[in-house]
């Protein structure tokens, strides 16, 4: 684990509406950060980090957004 800039993490936010991406770190609700990395997606997807972190079950077609959001973006 290392420590990295805040611009250089995505956040996640927990709403009342549901999970959604925060690109520009602006939404309010719970957030949690990961890196922009598919490697770290997939650490987080099998540890269960986002879940723990937001206090919420993820739906799996939300990983699957997330990930084409992160292959979009390298």
């Amino acid at each position: 684990m290392s420590i990295k800039p805040k611009r250089d993490l995505l956040r996640v936010v927990k709403t009342d509406e549901g999970v959604f991406i925060d690109p520009k770190q602006k939404m309010p609700g719970r957030g949690a950060y990961i890196c922009k990395d598919l490697e770290c997606l997939k650490l987080a997807m099998k540890k269960k980090g986002l879940e723990r972190s937001l206090k919420v079950n993820i739906p799996k077609g939300f990983y699957e957004e997330l990930e084409e959001f992160l292959k979009d973006r390298q």
